[in-house]
């Protein structure tokens, strides 16, 4: 196949990899802004999916951010492209002042306390809520009785304040990116079209120099 990798990756290494790329967080940070400047758009329409991007990495819907992102850019008529690579906001290094960020307005804005919602670790939650899933697989092939104690409390305590949470944090930063976005965006594309427009110039007045001289030898081989 063309596009496939010649040292395909193994899934420890694609693992590493995810949480740490290769050349470190601040290339990839600069790879995307370089890419991002470069799309063929208005600064409004990229920044309107840049902040399609930011918004969708406060949702709880890991694995589903792309989906989400192409889907509000497409409705806000944005760069679906921008958005996502927007989502990589949402990243290894801010998934957990995200997921602080998030919790902590959902429960505040759902009237719980914090310290009283949880009476099981963060992670013990995660684990209880995959094994209600995989227990209650299993029960649907035995005679065992299911039971989604561990994912009621995972969805109420977890889920839901989140996704909840989620929505202001994210609408604010994604905002704060759009603002951000559109003045830098739209200097970038005219400082790189004058740079285009200079060097066109320059290969312009090069032909016409070169043009200028055959017709100069010309005349002087004819008066020879």
């Amino acid at each position: 196949m063309v596009f496939k990798r010649r040292d395909p990756k193994s899934w420890p290494r694609a693992v590493l990899e995810f949480l740490w790329p290769r050349g470190g967080w601040a290339r990839a940070f600069h790879y995307v802004k370089h890419r991002m400047r470069r799309l063929p758009d208005s600064p409004e329409r990229i920044a309107r999916g840049i902040w399609a991007g930011v918004f969708a990495s406060f949702t709880p819907f890991y694995g589903l951010h792309f989906f989400i992102a192409a889907g509000l850019a497409t409705v806000m008529r944005g760069n679906v492209i921008a958005s996502l690579m927007a989502t990589f906001f949402g990243n290894p290094l801010t998934y957990v002042p995200i997921g602080v960020a998030a919790l902590s307005t959902g429960h505040w804005l759902l009237g719980d306390k914090m310290d009283e919602a949880v009476q099981r670790s963060f992670g013990g939650k995660f684990v209880d809520a995959g094994a209600d899933l995989r227990d209650n697989f299993k029960a649907m092939f035995t005679d065992e009785t299911a039971d989604w104690t561990g994912w009621h409390v995972f969805y109420d305590e977890i889920f839901f304040p989140y996704m909840v949470g989620g929505v202001l944090p994210g609408i604010f930063f994604a905002t704060l990116c759009y603002y951000l976005s559109v003045p830098l965006i739209r200097a970038y594309q005219k400082r790189r079209k004058g740079a285009i427009k200079a060097k066109f110039d320059a290969l312009k007045a090069k032909a016409a120099a070169k043009a200028d001289a055959k017709r100069k030898a010309e005349h002087h081989s004819a008066g020879e």
